[in-house]
């Protein structure tokens, strides 16, 4: 039996005691997280597609460990330009290990109990609000599980920048040094002040 699934903003084909080394995610080590956007399930060759999401269906994570992974090197170079980047990057990653993978209609006990957390899905903040994010990077914070400004605030420029950097290239050249302290502003609800300081900014970085 296995199932395709989502989990922090990519999608894999996992099985019951699988690892998978996954985006960082908001969770302590030793935690078990339900993943309910299930995408298919084959059971012994019994097919379920979702449309999207398999009605019912979850995936229950146990969380291992929190690390790095290796060193990439991203070089961007424009020709005739006299224009050389050169970045390394360490993806923050979260291993997990599958514990059990629930088909559509499943009863309440056939769950596993006690330590079994369902991950919430509640409506994330306008990540948009802070100076120097835009559709894509909001996008990509988002996937990696930082949707409020409560916990981009806990974030470093460091953290941040390795999220932009292994979503997409194209989002390298973001600076996000003030980021975190934009949204500490937004989360505590102090916008007067926010605006002020954003009115300072270009691109999140001051003029």
């Amino acid at each position: 039996m296995y199932a395709i699934v989502e989990m922090a903003g990519q999608q894999f084909k996992v099985a019951k005691d699988q690892k998978v080394f996954v985006h960082r995610l908001e969770a302590k080590e030793g935690e078990v997280l339900t993943f309910d956007n299930v995408l298919l399930i084959d059971n012994d060759g019994e097919i379920l597609v979702g449309a999207p999401a398999v009605n019912g269906a979850s995936v229950e994570a146990k969380v291992l460990k929190h690390l790095k992974g290796d060193k990439v090197i991203v070089f961007k170079k424009k020709r005739r330009k006299g224009y050389k980047v050169k970045n390394g990057h360490r993806q923050f990653l979260t291993e997990i290990v599958v514990e059990n993978i629930i088909a559509s209609g499943a009863k309440k006990s056939e769950k596993k109990e006690a330590k079994a957390v369902t991950k919430k899905t509640s409506k994330g903040d306008d990540l948009k609000k802070v100076e120097g994010i835009g559709p894509k990077a909001a996008e990509a914070l988002v996937n990696a599980g930082i949707d409020t400004f409560e916990k981009l605030s806990k974030k470093s420029a460091d953290e941040i920048k390795a999220i932009l950097v292994a979503a997409s290239s194209t989002l390298a050249h973001l600076e996000p040094g003030t980021w975190a302290e934009q949204a500490a502003l937004a989360a505590a609800g102090k916008w007067d002040e926010l605006k002020k300081w954003q009115d300072e900014l270009n691109g999140g970085i001051a003029k």
